[in-house]
Order: structure tokens, then C-alpha cells, then sequence
């Protein structure tokens, strides 16, 4: 809706038309509205929005990547996202050199593929590290082999896998590597002229550092182009935050490990005593044969218990539950 102006404001703007301050050929000028050039070759199919939510997941599947590479790699790995554009396909096929590790993903249950574009310095690297040795690059860059190519699969399988997570805000995917190629001639996986959006993430593991470009087709994330929004995206996470976190956060709890000791008694020997101790011995403890003994959950002393048996093993059974740490 256009500016409403005030009584008083329309009389001075007729007082200068009629004194010619102002000329009426000028103001329909500066009204026209300015024309924008639209390259057809190159069609804006992925919004900034677009983008900035894209690099959100990818912010996460980078923090992700760094914390489960290096119980593989046994070797500290940093990732973070640099820069996320839109190009043609063809304009992303033709940058990329040779060889190249290019691992072409089925990404369930969207149409189409997506591709994973890592630098062949961080696979020799990778494969160096899986296979001993202190995870260096090569000085000069050739062919993979294919027991190098047995091995750069399974880590990628392992990245891809990572993906679903970071996704499960907007659609739950389900990736299949489909191949691995090291030539980009045969990744064409959509026309050359259609317009994709290029993620990429830089990579050091130890002391070597490259790129990982993750090639997203708008042909395949057409389907939910609405949901790669930030409202979308932070809407869906605070719904699942709220209805999940708190039983997520139980099982969790309820998940883990925890150990328990219980003190039959304790006693205080000489060192020279200690030394001279033969199968046989007998240590006098500092409680009775009928006393409770103390139960401790991790450090923390929780219950009293009395000794006994249970199927042929020691046992004992819990006589009190101590609320609080004496």
C-alpha cells in the first residue's frame, strides 16, 4: 500500500506544481519502476534463505563428521561449512580435476542423487591413516587403486550415513552410495544447464587440510524447497525439543553404565606386612561377621546390604537405601 499523504502535504505538492518547482514529466520518470536483467540460462531457483538453512544442516553434519571421523581415523579431525552458491551443473562438472573422488548418493526417498565431491588429498590421507601410517597426503597425485577405492567407499559410506540426522528436521532421508567415480565425465547425473546448490566444507585432518563439496540438484530437493526455511527448520527442532528432549534425555540416562562396589570391611596393615602375605593369611577386617555392609554407587555411598549368595555366586541384598551422603 502506498504512502498516504496529509491535507496539508497535498496542498504544497499542487503550490509547487502550480509555481513550477516541480516538473510532472520528472516525477513520472523517478516512478517507473527499474528494470533487472534475468539470465534464463542461470534461473535463481535456490533463494539466500534457501542457502542459509542449507548451511545450517551442513554446520551440523560438519560437527557431526568431526567427532565420529576420528574413532575411525584415531587422528583429531576439524570441519566447518566455508561457502554455499548456486551454479549449473556443468559449471561444477567442469572445476573439478583429475582424478577426483566423487561419490554419487541416491537420496531416499527424494528423486535424484547428490554428490559428494572430496578432495584426493584428504583420501590419500584417509587411506594412509586406515592402513597405519601417520596420515599424510601424497606430494604428487595419482589414480586410486582399487584397494584404495575398497576403503575410500567405506568412509564415505560412513559420511553418508552422518547425513540423516541433520536432515531429520526437514524430511527423514535414508542415503545409499550408489558409486564411487573418479571421473567426472561419468557423474552426469542431471542435465548441464540445471542450477544446483554447492555446500562446501573444509576439511583438516591432523595436518592436512582440503574441501568437501556437497553438490545438492534443485531437481532433487524440489519436493521440499517450502520446508528449506529457517522458520520452518527452528519451528520443527523446538516441537521435537519439546515434546522429546526430556525422554530422550531418560533413556538416555537409563542407557548408561554405572559401578557399584560393595565394602565388606577395611583394615590397616604394615607395608612389611603387605610384602610378606602368603595364600592362607588371614587380614582381620574392621566389622562383624553380621553387619551391614556399605554399597557405593560410583563414589557415592547409596545403600546398606547384607552378604549372602545367589546361584552360586556372592551376592548381597540391600537392607536400607541412604538418601543422603553421611
Amino acid at each position: 500500500m502506498g504512502e498516504v499523504l496529509s491535507q496539508s502535504e497535498i496542498d504544497n505538492l499542487l503550490a509547487a506544481l502550480s509555481t513550477g518547482e516541480l516538473d510532472v514529466e520528472q516525477m513520472q520518470e523517478s516512478a517507473d519502476k527499474k528494470v533487472k536483467d534475468y539470465d534464463f540460462s542461470r534461473p535463481a531457483k535456490f533463494s539466500k534463505e534457501h542457502l542459509r538453512t542449507l548451511e545450517i544442516i551442513y554446520e551440523h553434519y560438519g560437527r557431526l563428521i568431526s567427532t565420529n571421523l576420528p574413532v575411525y581415523l584415531r587422528k583429531n579431525v576439524q570441519v566447518s561449512v566455508s561457502s554455499s552458491e548456486t551454479v549449473t551443473f556443468s559449471e561444477f562438472s567442469n572445476a573439478l580435476s583429475n582424478p577426483v573422488i566423487l561419490g554419487i548418493v541416491d537420496f531416499q526417498p527424494l528423486n535424484g542423487n547428490i554428490l559428494i565431491d572430496l578432495a584426493p588429498n584428504l583420501g590419500f590421507a584417509m587411506i594412509d591413516r586406515m592402513l597405519g601410517g601417520p596420515g599424510v597426503s601424497l606430494d604428487k597425485i595419482r589414480d586410486f587403486s582399487e584397494i584404495e577405492m575398497t576403503i575410500l567407499e567405506k568412509m564415505l559410506i560412513i559420511c553418508i550415513q552422518l547425513m540423516r540426522e541433520p536432515w531429520r528436521n526437514v524430511v527423514d532421508i535414508f542415503p545409499v552410495m550408489e558409486r564411487i567415480e573418479t571421473n567426472a565425465q561419468f557423474a552426469q547425473i542431471i542435465a548441464p544447464g540445471d542450477m544446483i546448490a554447492i555446500i562446501t566444507m573444509n576439511i583438516k585432518i591432523g595436518d592436512v587440510e582440503g574441501l568437501m563439496n556437497i553438490c545438492l540438484p534443485y531437481f532433487t530437493l524440489e519436493d521440499i524447497m517450502d520446508k528449506l526455511n529457517t522458520k520452518y527448520w527452528y519451528s520443527t527442532m523446538q516441537k521435537e525439543d519439546s515434546e522429546n528432549y526430556e525422554e530422550h534425555i531418560e533413556s538416555l540416562i537409563k542407557r548408561i553404565d554405572v559401578p557399584v562396589k560393595a565394602v565388606l570391611g577395611k583394615s590397616q596393615i604394615s607395608v612389611n606386612d603387605f610384602i610378606d602375605l602368603q595364600v592362607g593369611d588371614i587380614i582381620r577386617l574392621g566389622t562383624e561377621v553380621d553387619s551391614e555392609m556399605e554399597v557405593y554407587v560410583g563414589n557415592i555411598k547409596k545403600f546398606k546390604a547384607l552378604p549372602g549368595s545367589n546361584r552360586d555366586k556372592y551376592a548381597v541384598r540391600v537392607t536400607e537405601v541412604i538418601r543422603e551422603e553421611g
